[in-house]
C-alpha cells in the first residue's frame, strides 16, 4: 500500500469511526454510566473488534459478503432488527439507583458487537473493496496494515465519544434527566438504523 493510499484509507477510517453509529452510541452510554476510566474496556472492545473485522474483510471476507447479495440483505435487515431491539432496551431502561453497580458493555461484548453491527460490516466491506485490492501487496500484510490504521483512527475518535458520555455522568444522577438520556440514546440508535438500511 503506497503512502498516498494509506493516507486516504486513514482519512476514510477517521470519518467512519467518528461519525454517529451504534458503536459510538454504546461508547457514549458507557462513559455516561461509569465515566472515562470505567468505559475504556468498552472502547477497547469496539476498536479491537472493528480492526479485526477490517482485517478479515481485507483478507477476502468483504468480497465474499459483497458477492452474495442475499447475505448483504440479510446482514443489513437482521442487523437493523437487532439494533432496533437494542434501541428499545436502552430507551426503556430505568435510571440507575444511587449506589447501584453500573455494568456497561465490556471489552468482549463490544468486540463481538462489531461482528453483528451492520454499519461495521458496510464500512469493512467498503474499505476492503476500495483500499484492500492492491495486487502488489501481500494480502496478510495489507490486512494487518489496514487493521492497524483503522485502530489508530478509531481509538481517538471513540475516546471523544467516551469523554462526552463521561461529561454527562454528573447530570444523569437526576432520575428525570437519566430517563430522558436513555430515551435519547435509544432514539439515536434507532435513527442510526436508517443509515444502515437505506
Amino acid at each position: 500500500m503506497t503512502f498516498d493510499a494509506m493516507t486516504a484509507f486513514f482519512v476514510f477510517a477517521l470519518v467512519a469511526a467518528i461519525t454517529p453509529g451504534p458503536s459510538n452510541v454504546m461508547v457514549l452510554a458507557a462513559g455516561a454510566r461509569v465515566g472515562l476510566r470505567g468505559g475504556l474496556p468498552c472502547l477497547a472492545g469496539v476498536v479491537a473488534g472493528m480492526a479485526m473485522l477490517i482485517g478479515a474483510a481485507a483478507l477476502g471476507l468483504g468480497g465474499v459478503i459483497t458477492a452474495l447479495p442475499a447475505a448483504m440483505v440479510g446482514l443489513r435487515w437482521g442487523g437493523a432488527a437487532l439494533l432496533l431491539w437494542l434501541a428499545w432496551q436502552i430507551a426503556r431502561a430505568p435510571p440507575m439507583q444511587a449506589g447501584a453497580r453500573a455494568e456497561p458493555v465490556g471489552f468482549w461484548r463490544a468486540l463481538a458487537f462489531q461482528w453483528v453491527n451492520p454499519k461495521s460490516w458496510i464500512v469493512a466491506a467498503s474499505a476492503a473493496a476500495t483500499y484492500g485490492s492492491a495486487a502488489s501487496d501481500a494480502p496478510l500484510g495489507r490486512a494487518l496494515l489496514m487493521a492497524g490504521l483503522f485502530a489508530a483512527a478509531a481509538a481517538p475518535s471513540g475516546l471523544l465519544w467516551l469523554a462526552f458520555g463521561s461529561a454527562l455522568q454528573r447530570a444523569l444522577t437526576d432520575a428525570g434527566r437519566a430517563r430522558v438520556f436513555n430515551a435519547v440514546m435509544g432514539l439515536l440508535l434507532a435513527a442510526s438504523v436508517v443509515l444502515v438500511v437505506v
